[in-house]
């Protein structure tokens, strides 16, 4: 059984969103790259490491576990990415106090990367409702996400996409949204 299922995968009627292949990983690295430019740019250290060429959340390892979905314009553009990880990382177990070897319910959101050239159209709102409302992960019943606590607009962001705020740890503020019942 495949890890996640897309329901439906027009997002818009220019927008097709699709489970990414290792072949496209040059594309999202470029944008994740793009991105970390972007928020050194406005003063931020978030994704820093992606500039010294680490990611510590693998997105490598994430394509190839086919857990990134992508979200085209219809000529091709890459607009937008995340990860959906079907199980806890070290990271999340550290956030969430979760013991070693323990499961859950949850998708884990990592890597929410929105093209800059196509910023401020409320696309990042779109893709997040999109992959509550047109995804389906069997077995799971939430998705949880966590960003740095001090971030005013991310925590805005995620709280408009309809995440609850459950708490903090390290310095970095939990949210998580129920998915529908199927």
């Amino acid at each position: 059984m495949p890890n996640m299922i897309l329901l439906n995968d027009q997002v818009s009627p220019d927008i097709k969103a699709s489970i990414a292949g290792t072949e496209q990983y040059p594309q999202i690295e470029r944008l994740m790259v793009e991105t970390a430019k972007w928020l050194r740019s406005k003063g931020s250290t978030q994704w820093s490491g992606l500039l010294s060429g680490s990611d510590d959340h693998d997105m490598a390892g994430a394509l190839e576990r086919e857990e990134v979905v992508v979200f085209k314009a219809a000529e091709g553009t890459l607009l937008a990415c995340a990860i959906l990880q079907q199980e806890a990382e070290d990271w999340d177990r550290k956030l969430w106090g979760l013991a070693p070897g323990e499961t859950g319910t949850s998708i884990y959101l990592h890597r929410l990367t929105v093209n800059r050239g196509h910023a401020g159209r409320n696309l990042g709102k779109t893709v997040m409702d999109w992959i509550r409302q047109e995804m389906s992960f069997p077995g799971k019943d939430r998705i949880r996400l966590d960003c740095i606590g001090s971030n005013e607009t991310l925590n805005a962001f995620y709280k408009t996409c309809g995440y609850t705020y459950i708490g903090e740890s390290d310095g970095f503020s939990l949210y998580e949204n129920m998915l529908p019942v199927r």
